[in-house]
């Protein structure tokens, strides 16, 4: 049995399989359409989440299976105290593989060590968000036809952001990348991960603190919200939330085949007249989410259609 808790798990050849199942997914939908027939997905959402819940249940009905679970902490026995070890012995029980997103670093891990279904990471706390990984990969492989040999700008929040995190972690398996680290002095790229990733590796990067500066080198840029939620008080979250916002000004910098990506929510940090840019890839990347979550659901649990 396996489990998904980091993008790591799975080797660049594996990566390739499931990303390679995704695209005949995408082709032929019909094919898989009762793939997962009499099989159960549990959803466990300590935190909220619009799409990456909806994506996992999307992905299971797609595959002709069911779902249950609940969608914040205060809805399940957590509330009352409940470990994470006793929910996922209990689930076990009723679901045949779970996906679950905790606002703890390495909940999901306790979980897989409990579990006798598979695990996927849904998001723990700022520390990784594979499924989301995944879905960046597919999408910059279907939209560049390659994962080696580019510059990422990376920008936002690349102190807290677990997107960036588990991006960084994946992409630098492949040849030829460079990053370029765009944020504000108070959230720069951990040390951590600039030591123990980008460094050990010899994985060119740069930080800029401005957009404009980063913009003309890129073949995608990755835009993060600065998140509210992982802020200690308001007047921080305040000064920060403004500091980068594209427009179609900023766009004009700008490779033609440069394309945007964006875990989602969007607060304000990409204004809505980019939209219509044919390089704004963010809502075409929601719907690769749900190819990939259908692709890795039949890997782990062993179905070959």
């Amino acid at each position: 049995m396996r489990h998904l808790l980091s993008p790591l798990d799975f080797s660049v050849e594996e990566l390739d399989n499931l990303m390679n199942l995704a695209k005949d997914i995408e082709a032929n939908p019909k094919k898989y359409a009762h793939a997962c027939e009499g099989k159960k997905l549990a959803t466990l959402f300590y935190e909220p989440s619009t799409r990456t819940r909806l994506s996992h249940e999307a992905a299971m009905i797609n595959l002709g299976g069911s779902v249950l679970g609940f969608s914040s902490a205060d809805s399940s026995s957590a509330s009352k105290g409940e470990s994470v070890a006793d929910t996922i012995r209990v689930i076990s029980c009723f679901a045949d593989i779970c996906a679950m997103r905790h606002p703890k670093e390495g909940a999901a891990m306790v979980a897989s060590q409990y579990a006798t279904i598979p695990v996927i990471n849904a998001g723990d706390g700022g520390h990784q968000h594979p499924t989301q990984t995944l879905t960046d990969l597919l999408t910059i492989r279907s939209l560049k036809g390659r994962l080696d040999n580019m510059t990422i700008g990376l920008c936002g929040d690349l102190k807290f952001g677990r997107t960036v995190h588990s991006l960084i972690h994946a992409l630098v398996r492949y040849p030829g990348i460079r990053f370029v680290l765009i944020s504000p002095e108070e959230l720069k790229l951990p040390s951590y991960i600039k030591n123990d990733v980008l460094d050990r590796q010899n994985i060119p990067y740069e930080e800029v603190v401005r957009l404009e500066d980063a913009l003309p080198d890129l073949d995608i840029l990755y835009m993060t919200r600065v998140q509210k939620e992982r802020f200690f008080n308001e007047e921080d979250y305040v000064r920060m939330k403004d500091f980068y916002i594209l427009d179609n000004k900023k766009m004009e910098l700008a490779k033609d085949d440069m394309y945007i990506l964006h875990p989602l929510p969007r607060v304000n940090e990409i204004a809505t007249e980019v939209d219509n840019d044919p390089r704004a890839a963010y809502f075409k990347q929601v719907q690769y989410g749900v190819y990939i979550r259908m692709a890795l659901i039949l890997t782990l649990l062993g179905i070959e259609v």
